[in-house]
């Protein structure tokens, strides 16, 4: 006879007693909403850290970041009892059969190697909580050559007669748009499982691949530079497309029309190719910098040549902006007034860790700048790193009195301003848009001169550039 049904999750009594319990250790932003997606795929998990206070702020229901979305998973959750937050690891293992380690891999302080020292601590501490079977599960960033080394230190430190495994299943999560990323992820890497960890895999990924996500198994070390490489082509891309930008300025040539082109060839794409202030955050310029320092270990020394090259490229365009904010100021800003719209290192974040937009500012700043910053989630965490900065609550409080605009982050708040309004604020009407993203048209026509990284200087009153173009057809 069919049981009954688990109206939340769909599932019966009898099929629910058989899901995993799960624990994830470390939340921070993955494990924070690594731990609330697998309670809405239906799991009881439990998020552990060494931090009190943020154990204290999760169990409550709050974030202590930005991410849409994410809260309300959180709430839902700790409201269904799938999801609660502890600081005592051993009780969390003991109650669990899947183990996330989802800690930091920040770079060393004096160093571009990755930083192992969590990640190692987690692994160990599982290990001496075991109680019963149960797979480790690697989701951290790490070099590749670690998941071995963890493995070693797991069987070392494991109890006898507990069966136990670790693998690697690294995250793709995108900031902004983690929970969907996490709920409908576009693949499954599982790396190094055997056959009783992969099912145990495909359960917990059930919905995903259900859905449709591809669930790709592969080796221990393959697995792990998966992320890692990702995130390399990806910075590639952004340095190629700001490299060619460089050349259309010299060529009096538009890099967004450029980049629209070749956008179609399939195998370009249109994504990742917007010139302008380059990546940041605590991904992208952390990831191959390990990248680069664990290849010269292994010596793979054109990985190294390539990514200090891209690494070079991206970091050359902060100083582009400085440069065309100091030109829009006449050769000096002492004592100018810029605003500064944008801080976070992309939208839809409060991320400022190696914020392009902050790096700009504070730049700006140390040359006798009157600098103020204005972003509508990433303030209070600026002003955190930052706090020699002038900060304001909105943007025409920013822009107020100042000799130049700089569009460092593309809120759309930012994009959607009324340039007439701004323009009744600032004492020049001139906009740095570092993102290439504002809408000439409609800025010029406000009387503001458009300046942007590869695609020129537009004036009010000049003709748009697709508007010549259409004319010599």
């Amino acid at each position: 006879m069919m049981g009954t049904t688990d109206a939340t999750t769909g599932a019966t009594p009898e099929a629910a007693a058989l899901k995993p319990r799960i624990s994830v250790i470390g939340t921070g932003y993955l494990g924070a909403t690594h731990a609330a997606a697998m309670a809405e795929l239906g799991f009881d998990v439990v998020g552990v850290d060494t931090d009190p206070a943020k154990v204290e702020l999760l169990a409550g229901g709050r974030v202590p970041f930005f991410e849409p979305g994410l809260e309300e998973l959180l709430a839902r959750h700790l409201a269904t009892g799938r999801l609660s937050f502890t600081t005592d690891l051993a009780e969390a293992v003991a109650m669990s059969d899947v183990h996330f380690v989802c800690v930091g891999t920040p770079q060393q302080a004096t160093s571009h190697a990755a930083d192992l020292r969590f990640v190692e601590s987690a692994v160990a501490g599982i290990a001496r909580a075991l109680s019963h079977d149960g797979i480790v599960v690697g989701k951290s960033t790490v070099p590749v050559g670690t998941a071995a080394r963890l493995r070693e230190l797991l069987g070392a430190l494991a109890p006898e007669g507990v069966s136990t495994e670790l693998i690697w299943n690294p995250e793709f999560l995108r900031e902004g748009k983690a929970v969907d990323d996490t709920l409908h992820p576009d693949r499954v890497v599982i790396g190094g499982a055997s056959p009783a960890a992969e099912r145990v895999m495909r359960q917990v990924y059930g919905q995903p691949i259900a859905e449709g996500a591809p669930f790709l198994a592969m080796g221990l070390t393959t697995a792990e530079l998966v992320k890692v490489s990702a995130n390399a082509f990806l910075a590639t891309k952004i340095s190629f497309i700001n490299a060619i930008a460089e050349l259309c300025t010299v060529a009096d040539a538009d890099v967004n029309a450029l980049a629209d082109a070749i956008g179609f060839d399939g195998r370009i794409g249109r994504r990742f190719l917007d010139a302008g202030l380059g990546f940041g955050g605590g991904c992208l310029p952390k990831d191959i910098r390990a990248l680069m320092h664990r290849a010269a270990e292994l010596g793979a020394l054109e990985v190294v040549g390539l990514m200090e090259q891209v690494d070079e490229i991206n970091m050359a365009q902060r100083q582009r902006v400085v440069d065309l904010a100091l030109e829009a100021c006449g050769g000096s800003v002492l004592n100018a007034r810029i605003g500064v719209l944008g801080a976070a290192f992309k939208p839809l974040t409060d991320d400022v860790r190696d914020s392009p937009a902050l790096n700009v500012a504070a730049a700006l700043h140390l040359r006798g700048a009157q600098v103020t910053v204005f972003d509508p989630e990433a303030g209070e965490t600026a002003r955190r790193m930052f706090p020699t900065l002038s900060y304001a609550d909105d943007t025409l409080t920013a822009v107020d009195g100042a000799h130049v605009v700089l569009l460092l982050t593309e809120w759309s708040e930012f994009l959607d301003a009324d340039p007439e309004e701004l323009g009744r604020r600032v004492r020049a009407r001139t906009v740095v848009d570092a993102r290439n993203k504002l809408d000439r048209e409609r800025w010029t026509a406000a009387g503001w001169t458009v300046i942007g990284l590869g695609t020129g200087v537009t004036a009010p009153g000049a003709e748009p550039a697709r508007a010549r173009a259409d004319a010599l057809v």
